[in-house]
C-alpha cells in the first residue's frame, strides 16, 4: 500500500479544463486512454466552449469520462477548482486539451508517493513546437526533490503537464487555486505546496508541451507580467515566501520576462535599459545573448520559463 492511500493503484483524476478545445482535443484524450495506469478518471470542465469540443469528449463511450459545463464563464484557476471539486482521486493530475502525455506518466509517477511525505510528483517534459517544427527538453539538466520551497522561488522548473498532486496535500491548504489568476495560479499553487510537502522530479520527460501561436501564454506576455507583479506584491508581505532568501529572484525574474517580451515586440532600446539592472547572473547572461541575437526571441512554449 502507498503510504497515505488506500491501496496501490489509487484512482488519479485527470483534471482537463477546455475553453474551445476541439482542434488538439482528440490526442489529449488519447494520451490518457493509451496510459499503462488505468485507474483514473477524467474530469472535463468545459467552460462554456462553442466549439465541438463537447461533442468530441462525449465522443468516447467510457465510464471513466466526467463531463461538466460550467454554468457561467470563468477565469481558468476558478475553472481550475470547478474541477478539482468534482473529482475524487486520492492523486490528481493536469492536461490541458492542446498538450499530451507519453503512456508511462502515470506508472511512473503514482508509485513515487510511497513516500508519505511527497505531495507533488513532477518530471522534465518535451516542448514540441507547431511554429518552428522544432523539439526540445523543458530542462537540459537534472533538477531536485525533496523540500525545495525556496530553490522553486530562484529557478522554477514545474511544468503542469508534468503535475500530479496528492489530494491531501491540496487539502491541507487555506484554498486550492488562487481564482483571480489566468496565467500563474499553478506556479503560486506548487510553491504553497511545496513549503509543507516533498517534490519528487524525475529528469525523464513523460509529457509534451505543444508550442503555438493561439496558446494563451502565447497570447498574454503583459498579463503574465501583471500577475507575477501582484504575485510578488503579495509576497513580500506574506509568510512563507516574504521571509524566503530567494524571494528577490522573483523579482529579477519578473523584469526578464518584460525585457523579452520587448524584444519580441522590437523594442530592443528599452529591453536593454532593464538588462543593465538585472544583477549579474544567469537571467542577464540569457538576456544579453538575446539582445546580441535577437533571432532567438521565438515562442517557447507556456511552461516554466515564469522564473
Amino acid at each position: 500500500m502507498i503510504d497515505g492511500l488506500k491501496n496501490d493503484q489509487p484512482l488519479v483524476s485527470v483534471i482537463m479544463n477546455c475553453f474551445n478545445g476541439e482542434r488538439y482535443l482528440d490526442q489529449a484524450v488519447q494520451s490518457v486512454l493509451e496510459q499503462s495506469y488505468d485507474n483514473w478518471e477524467i474530469i472535463f470542465w468545459d467552460n462554456q466552449s462553442t466549439d465541438g469540443s463537447a461533442d468530441i469528449f462525449r465522443s468516447y463511450s467510457d465510464s471513466r469520462f466526467k463531463y461538466w459545463y460550467a454554468p457561467e464563464h470563468t477565469r481558468l484557476y476558478e475553472a481550475r477548482n470547478c474541477a478539482l471539486e468534482r473529482s475524487s482521486g486520492e492523486v490528481v493530475a493536469f492536461l490541458d486539451t492542446d498538450d499530451w502525455w507519453l503512456p508511462h506518466k502515470l506508472a511512473d509517477q503514482v508509485p513515487r508517493f510511497v513516500d508519505p511525505e511527497v505531495g507533488l510528483v513532477c518530471s522534465n517534459w518535451w516542448n514540441k513546437s507547431e511554429v518552428s517544427g522544432k523539439e526540445w527538453k523543458g530542462h537540459s539538466s537534472k533538477k531536485l526533490s525533496g523540500f525545495v520551497f525556496h530553490e522553486l522561488l530562484r529557478s522554477y522548473w514545474v511544468g503542469l503537464v508534468t503535475l500530479v498532486i496528492r489530494r491531501s496535500a491540496i487539502e491541507s491548504l487555506d484554498y486550492w487555486c488562487d481564482p483571480k489568476y489566468q496565467i500563474i495560479g499553478d506556479f503560486d499553487l506548487v510553491v504553497r505546496l511545496a513549503h509543507q510537502w516533498k517534490l519528487d522530479y524525475s529528469f525523464e520527460p513523460l509529457a509534451c508541451y505543444r508550442v503555438h501561436e493561439s496558446s494563451l501564454m502565447a497570447r498574454s506576455q503583459d498579463l503574465i507580467s501583471a500577475e507575477m507583479e501582484d504575485w510578488f506584491d503579495r509576497a513580500c508581505s506574506h509568510e512563507p515566501m516574504a521571509s524566503s532568501p530567494n524571494l528577490m529572484c522573483v523579482k529579477w525574474s519578473l523584469i526578464y520576462i518584460r525585457a523579452m517580451g520587448m524584444l519580441s515586440d522590437g523594442e530592443r532600446a528599452k529591453a536593454f535599459e532593464l538588462w543593465k539592472i538585472l544583477p549579474w547572473r544567469r537571467l542577464r547572461f540569457k538576456l544579453g545573448i538575446a539582445l546580441l541575437i535577437p533571432s532567438l526571441v521565438t515562442l517557447r512554449g507556456r511552461s516554466t520559463n515564469i522564473l
